[in-house]
């Protein structure tokens, strides 16, 4: 057998585990934030009382929150990002892949694998600190259903539509956005070496994907934290814009029908 012949045998079996890893924890963190692990009740059971945009179902008052209640809100925010989010970053972990296991030795490539996509989950821990300090606020000043975590009032909701819909439309969207489109791109202007190099290359991935995806993530709470139907409509969304072309249209068609959603919520007083 060719040299070549058995590098590619190895980049097809590098693939397989990537792959194999990203469906694995994709999974895990899926069945995580459906069975509601923590909460008072599963995803399912959220999304089956879900109203309609803006009258979420008020089931109790809100509860001060303990320290046990803030570790497993922000794991359920995190893990939840974790389900929604490491599917798109498979194209970018599958190529990192490649590239190490041509410039390493042994298996040290597969730990800088593991090691990037943990810096890219550790961005989106970030996002999950600052999703759970706005869920507060909201909730301190009484726009937020505490038990179905969902927006109350069809100006709250509407504003909330409006802002993500500017945002795709804003160079600073359309600029993370490239970066997430172009991973070899990323990869070659963003290289650095060894296992520390991995994981910082996985932290500066993860926030050109938050600088991407932010505004949408808060669109869970318009539709319901743990509505299964929004989360999994948002996912779509993130994946279709992400490996849609460089330069499409496919974020400013978004943005424009979000702003649309928002004035016809606004408008109809739901």
């Amino acid at each position: 057998m060719s040299e070549k012949a058995t590098l590619d045998r190895l980049l097809a079996k590098d693939s397989v585990i990537v792959l194999c890893a990203v469906a694995a924890v994709t999974l895990i963190a899926g069945l995580y934030t459906v069975l509601g692990v923590g909460m008072q009740m599963s995803a399912i059971t959220m999304t089956s009382m879900a109203g309609s945009v803006g009258a979420p179902m008020e089931m109790m008052g809100a509860q001060s929150w303990s320290g046990l209640q803030v570790m497993l809100m922000f794991l359920m925010w995190w893990i939840m990002m974790i389900a929604m989010m490491t599917p798109s970053a498979a194209p970018t972990l599958l190529l990192f892949s490649a590239l190490k296991r041509n410039g390493s030795e042994g298996n040290e490539y597969l730990m800088q694998v593991w090691l990037f996509l943990a810096g890219y989950l550790t961005s989106w821990a970030a996002f999950s600190v600052v999703a759970l300090f706005l869920q507060w606020i909201l909730r301190e000043v009484a726009v937020l259903a505490p038990a179905m975590m969902t927006l109350k009032g069809s100006l709250v909701s509407a504003g909330f539509l409006a802002f993500a819909g500017l945002y795709q439309l804003t160079p600073l969207k359309k600029a993370c956005l490239r970066q997430c489109q172009s991973p070899a791109q990323f990869l070659t202007r963003h290289h650095r070496p060894g296992r520390l190099g991995a994981f910082q290359m996985g932290c500066h991935h993860g926030l050109f994907c938050l600088g991407c995806c932010w505004a949408l993530m808060l669109l869970l709470f318009v539709g319901g934290v743990m509505n299964l139907w929004w989360v999994a409509g948002l996912a779509l969304v993130v994946a279709l814009e992400k490996f849609s072309p460089a330069h499409s249209h496919v974020p400013a068609i978004l943005g424009i029908a979000l702003i649309g959603f928002g004035a016809l919520i606004a408008a109809s007083g739901a």
